[in-house]
C-alpha cells in the first residue's frame, strides 16, 4: 500500500510539475517571439525562423527560474490533494505532515540532479546553437557582442562607418587572431586589419603584427606594422563581466573542462560562479519545494489558498531579489564569492527547518 500511495504522490506531483513547466513554456514563446520578429524582420529568413529561435531559447530560460515553477508545482500539487480530499486519505494510511514534506523535497533534489546532468547539457547545446545562428546575422543588423564556440565577435556603430571584429579566443588580456572588417555607410568594405594579437585590456585596443588592406582609388592595397592603435567601446572587462553567455555552458563542461574554458578566455572568478550557481540547484529546488510545502500544510482551509499563492508568489519575487542582490555583492567582492551564492540556500535552509517544526506538530 505503501508504494501504491508513494507512486500515486510522486506521478501527480511530476504530473504537475511537467505542466507549470509548459505552461511557462507557452508565456515564453509568446513573450520571446515578438523580440525575435523584430530581430529576423529585414532580413532575408524563411517565415519559421523566429519560431525556431524562440523554441530553442525558452528552455534556458526555464533552467534559470526552475525554483520558481518547482514551488508553484508543489503549491498546486497540495492544494489539489487538499481539494480532492486524498491530503485526509494519505494521512490515514500514515503519510503525516513530515513525511508528505520529505517526499516533496527529496524529489526535487533528486529531480535538480537529473537536470544538472542529463537535460542542462541539452539546454547550453541550444543555446550555442542560438548563439551560432544569432551571430551569422550581426553583419546586417545592430547585434553589438557574442561569444560563442567560433569565437568572439564585436560590432559597432561609428559616424560615417560600421566596425566588425572577431578573434578566436582571449588569452589572459589578449584577443587571438584579430580580423577588423571597416564597412561605409553603403556596407561596402574599404578596409580590411588582420594582427596576430590585440591588448583589450583598455579600451584603446593595441593590435601587433598588423596586416592593413585598404581601398585606394578602387583598389586593394596592403602594408604591414608593427603596432596598431584603434579605439573600442569595449575592453577585457566588459566582455568577461558582461557578454560571456551563462546559459551556453553546461554543468558537465564545467566539471571536465574547467581549465580548458579558461585558456579559451573565461576568467576563473566567472567560471566559479557559474558553476557553483548550477551546484545549486538541486538544493535550491528541494528548499523551494520545501517551502511551498509549509506554506500550503500549515493550513488546510481551502478558502486561504488564495492567500497561500499570494503569499507565495511575493516570497519567491523576493528571493531570487536576494538572490541576486547576493550575487552582485560577491562579484563586487564585498563577501566572498562563493558566499554569495550560497548564502540565499543557507537561509532560505534555516527559514525551512523552523517551518518543518510548525508542520510536525499539526
Amino acid at each position: 500500500m505503501n508504494n501504491i500511495l508513494l507512486n500515486y504522490i510522486l506521478k501527480n506531483y511530476l504530473k504537475n510539475f511537467f505542466v507549470v513547466t509548459m505552461i511557462i513554456y507557452s508565456f515564453g514563446m509568446i513573450l520571446n517571439l515578438f523580440e525575435e520578429v523584430e530581430f529576423f524582420k529585414n532580413l532575408n529568413v524563411s517565415f519559421a525562423t523566429p519560431f525556431v529561435m524562440t523554441s530553442i531559447f525558452i528552455p534556458s530560460m526555464i533552467i534559470n527560474i526552475l525554483p520558481f515553477v518547482i514551488f508553484i508545482s508543489s503549491i498546486w500539487f497540495i492544494i489539489r490533494l487538499k481539494k480532492s480530499k486524498d491530503f485526509l486519505t494519505l494521512k490515514v494510511f500514515g503519510y503525516s505532515n513530515l513525511k508528505l514534506f520529505f517526499v516533496l523535497a527529496i524529489t526535487a533534489f533528486l529531480l535538480g540532479w537529473f537536470i544538472l546532468f542529463f537535460i542542462n547539457p541539452i539546454t547550453s547545446s541550444l543555446s550555442k546553437y542560438y548563439e551560432n545562428t544569432k551571430s551569422k546575422y550581426s553583419k546586417d543588423i545592430d547585434h553589438l557582442i557574442t561569444f560563442n564556440s567560433s569565437g568572439l565577435w564585436i560590432k559597432e556603430n561609428f559616424e560615417n562607418k560600421q566596425r566588425i571584429i572577431s578573434g578566436s579566443r582571449i588569452e589572459g588580456k589578449y584577443l587571438i587572431d584579430v580580423t577588423i572588417l571597416h564597412y561605409n555607410q553603403n556596407s561596402h568594405l574599404i578596409e580590411k586589419i588582420i594582427a596576430n594579437e590585440a591588448n583589450i585590456e583598455n579600451s584603446e585596443w593595441l593590435l601587433e603584427e598588423v596586416q592593413i588592406y585598404y581601398l585606394e582609388n578602387g583598389i586593394f592595397k596592403n602594408s604591414n606594422i608593427k603596432e596598431l592603435n584603434i579605439k573600442s567601446n569595449y575592453n577585457l572587462h566588459k566582455i568577461n563581466n558582461l557578454y560571456k553567455n551563462f546559459d551556453t555552458l553546461s554543468f558537465i563542461d564545467l566539471i571536465f573542462n574547467f581549465e580548458k574554458l579558461i585558456d579559451n578566455g573565461y576568467s576563473k572568478k566567472f567560471l566559479n560562479k557559474s558553476f557553483h550557481t548550477m551546484l545549486i540547484l538541486p538544493f535550491f529546488l528541494m528548499v523551494m519545494a520545501g517551502i511551498a510545502s509549509i506554506f500550503t500544510m500549515s493550513n488546510l482551509n481551502n478558502s486561504n489558498n488564495f492567500r497561500i499563492i499570494s503569499f507565495g508568489l511575493i516570497t519567491t519575487a523576493a528571493t531570487f531579489y536576494f538572490k541576486d542582490l547576493s550575487i552582485a555583492l560577491g562579484q563586487t567582492d564585498r563577501i566572498p564569492l562563493i558566499l554569495s551564492v550560497w548564502a540565499p540556500i543557507i537561509i532560505l535552509s534555516l527559514i525551512m527547518v523552523v517551518g518543518v517544526l510548525q508542520i510536525n506538530e499539526k
